[in-house]
């Protein structure tokens, strides 16, 4: 049987990896470019940029799983609201089933007739779907989701951690923003790619923001410098 791929299919983990590869970047090189234009000393700002990528990589992960838990909870409770109904009150479950056929666009007899047959297949998966929403490619995966979170994240962390080694002194809040913005437009046409999404758009949106957090990151620095100096 031929089976078509679609993008909604990796919604899941591509939200997750995106995200937490995004806020990698965005949030360690910000933190390394504000350390770095208020003169903090090289073994500072490595150490600040490491414990940074440790922190955010497990607050990441938790957080996920949380999230994707709490919904998981409420799907379960869904799911199992649904099957007290059909057990108890089938011919009202049958008679929802066939108004949701109608208000789709099928006329009375041929919503029954459907209800009827989709029933009989397997009626649980057929009021999850239809009336709820739910579907195996959008199911919640906590573990999942939390494991490419903290992963993504570490990856993206990485990224401008790694300027630090090749560069010093005064430009280094400068270096590690522009490869920050080159790597941050990289993954913005990655995940556009992957999501068959308008790269152009994309790769805008997340080099927008990204400068303007490292921006706001530098000017503090720079203030905290002038102050203390």
């Amino acid at each position: 049987m031929h089976r078509e791929s679609h993008a909604i299919e990796r919604v899941g983990w591509l939200r997750a990896a995106i995200l937490g590869a995004n806020d990698g970047i965005v949030s360690t090189a910000s933190l390394i470019a504000g350390v770095a234009a208020a003169g903090t000393a090289p073994q500072a700002i490595l150490l600040t940029g490491t414990a940074g990528l440790v922190a955010g990589a497990m607050s990441m992960a938790a957080g996920e799983y949380v999230s994707v838990s709490s919904q998981g909870d409420a799907e379960k409770a869904d799911i199992a609201q649904e099957k007290h109904e059909l057990a108890t009150d089938p011919d009202f479950e049958l008679e929802e089933l066939t108004q949701i056929y109608q208000q789709r666009g099928l006329s009375r007899p041929l919503a029954e007739e459907v209800a009827r047959e989709l029933t009989a297949h397997n009626a649980l998966d057929s009021h999850l779907r239809d009336e709820l929403g739910l579907n195996h490619a959008m199911r919640a995966r906590p573990v999942q989701a939390a494991a490419a979170s903290a992963a993504s994240f570490s990856v993206g962390a990485a990224l401008p951690l790694g300027v630090v080694f090749l560069v010093s002194g005064p430009s280094l809040p400068w270096a590690v923003s522009g490869a920050s913005l080159t790597f941050l437009a990289a993954l913005g046409a990655l995940g556009a790619w992957a999501g068959n999404a308008p790269v152009a758009r994309a790769v805008a949106r997340v080099s927008f923001w990204g400068a303007f957090a490292m921006a706001a990151t530098i000017a503090i620095g720079s203030l905290f410098d002038a102050a203390v100096g």
